[in-house]
């Protein structure tokens, strides 16, 4: 993000960058049954905000400014920017602490369990799942971390830093690029979240294969609780017990606030090569690439399209595509490339470039990947319905899940909105045993009833995930949107012992209630 440029109060990512009127337009005529025009973006002024039910100590840095309390109210989910755009913000936050040091964060956090205040961590707010807002009763405070964004401490021998968690992606990466170094994750909300975010909601980055899930790149984790303050060891690995990180990794703000890190660090790759393969239906491309990622080759990018995907994103015209890609700080990587297009080949596939050298498809896919979510939003504005949710099975089920959310979640389209649809899917991990499939959802939405609609598709939907053992979320997280899913896929005995590691971490309940457990009445 540039020095000027300014964070969208109600949407995805930065101002300049959202679509003007007549691009939204256009794209609506793609859709029969939309509007003319799109709805006027309201702005912060305009609207109204219920008074501030808090009043903290004067020490504290916590702003109940307007502006600042609307831009935290809501996540980046389709359905918060439908009630964005509606300029309904009657959840907003009471306050938001943008703290200066980890003495501000314990300090906050004592003075809202006295006072009985919630506190909702916020990250960089590219929640998708509703994981960043409050949906009870009680006054609540957004903790903002990004005024916590620094490279602490860099270990070059053992290829580590020290970093805090209010980092943005694009900061982390230029304080590590002096020392050639890189975190190598990368989501697609990179530019607006924080490896804090990241952490607390167990995200996956770009990459396809091997190091996908930031679990895999941490060393050491502090955590400040109202319980006390959680530092473990920093250790390559430990067979001393349960894992301490492991608790807080994906508890997604609701038995502590992670504060800083220690993360295991890559040499920057010198090496890259891409190439993609087109396929002439999706049976091929699944057992294509069932085989690339047994073969142990570990692609940095193995991303396949099926044929609604690829057209949406210009990549093809009616083909199923995978896009391949690999890297290395150490040695050429033209020969591992090599070897996937020949596994490629093997199961059917045509393989467009296989030198390494541009490749239109591959560069076709990158535009769009890093785009849609301006789209999204700039769809939601002619009241399009335009959202994904993600999932992994394993091989053995991949097929018939691809096949069934096709189908049911299509139906399930028809149904509500009255009109086809279009469901599209894209896998973006794969491993040796399994695959996670991405599901993008486009269909016409009723002025005013946007939201409904698409709660609607996403009960189907989750209910399809379920019946086939499918997890309710990859990467994007649980939050409350995906508390039901995640009630039904979790272990009793588990959320038992959540529960009480709750209760012990958080006796005054403080800390993001209702997202992972049920919210719990306090006096």
């Amino acid at each position: 993000m540039t020095a000027t440029a300014t964070r969208s109060w109600w949407g995805w990512g930065t101002t300049d960058r959202a679509l003007p009127d007549d691009e939204c337009v256009a794209l609506a005529g793609l859709i029969p049954g939309l509007p003319e025009r799109p709805r006027a973006v309201p702005e912060v002024r305009d609207l109204i905000l219920a008074p501030s039910r808090v009043v903290p100590p004067a020490a504290l840095p916590v702003t109940t400014d307007p502006d600042v309390r609307a831009a935290h109210t809501f996540g980046k989910a389709y359905r918060d920017v439908v009630r964005a755009l509606d300029g309904d913000l009657r959840g907003a936050p009471d306050a938001v602490a943008l703290p200066h040091s980890e003495t501000d964060v314990v300090d906050l956090l004592d003075w809202a369990a006295g006072a009985g205040v919630v506190v909702v961590p916020f990250g960089g707010g590219s929640s998708v799942v509703g994981g960043v807002e409050y949906r009870g009763d009680r006054p609540w405070v957004s903790l903002d971390l990004t005024t916590l964004g620094q490279v602490l401490e860099i270990d070059r021998t053992s290829r580590a830093a020290r970093i805090q968690a209010g980092t943005l992606g694009p900061a982390l990466e230029a304080q590590l690029r002096p020392h050639d170094l890189t975190l190598r994750h990368f989501p697609q909300s990179f530019e607006f979240s924080t490896l804090g975010g990241w952490l607390a909601t167990r995200a996956g980055g770009h990459y396809a294969t091997l190091h996908t899930h930031i679990d895999d790149l941490v060393e050491s984790m502090r955590v400040v609780t109202p319980a006390g303050v959680s530092e473990s060891w920093r250790l390559p690995g430990s067979g001393a017990g349960p894992s301490p990180d492991r608790l807080f990794l994906g508890s997604e703000g609701t038995l502590g606030v992670i504060t800083e890190a220690w993360m295991r660090l890559q040499d920057r790759p010198r090496f890259k090569a891409s190439a993609s393969v087109t396929f002439p239906e999706m049976t091929a491309a699944i057992d294509a690439v069932r085989a690339i990622a047994q073969a142990a080759l570990h692609p940095a990018n193995c991303r396949l399209l099926d044929p609604g995907e690829a057209a949406l994103s210009g990549a093809s015209g009616g083909e199923a595509v995978l896009v391949l890609g690999v890297e290395s700080a150490a040695v050429p990587v033209g020969s591992r490339l090599a070897e996937l297009a020949d596994l490629a080949r093997a199961h059917g596939g045509t393989v467009a470039v296989a030198d390494g050298s541009r490749d239109a498809a591959a560069d076709a896919w990158r535009s769009t990947f890093l785009r849609m979510p301006y789209v999204r939003d700039g769809m939601a504005r002619m009241s399009a319905i335009v959202e994904t949710f993600e999932t992994a099975c394993t091989w053995d089920r991949v097929a018939e899940l691809y096949s069934a959310v096709r189908s049911q979640v299509g139906a399930a389209v028809r149904e509500v909105t009255g009109a086809e649809g279009h469901v599209n899917c894209r896998f973006t991990h794969v491993y040796p045993d399994g695959a996670a499939p991405y599901f993008t959802v486009i269909a016409a939405g009723r002025p005013g009833s946007e939201v409904a609609m698409w709660d609607d598709v996403k009960t189907a939907a989750s209910e399809v995930l379920g019946r086939l053992g499918a997890t309710i979320t990859h990467h994007h997280a649980v939050g409350r949107d995906h508390r039901p899913g995640y009630d039904r896929q979790r272990p009793e005995p588990f959320a038992l012992a959540l529960r009480a590691a709750k209760a012990a971490l958080d006796p005054a309940g403080i800390l993001n209630p209702g997202v992972l457990v049920d919210e719990v009445p306090v006096r």
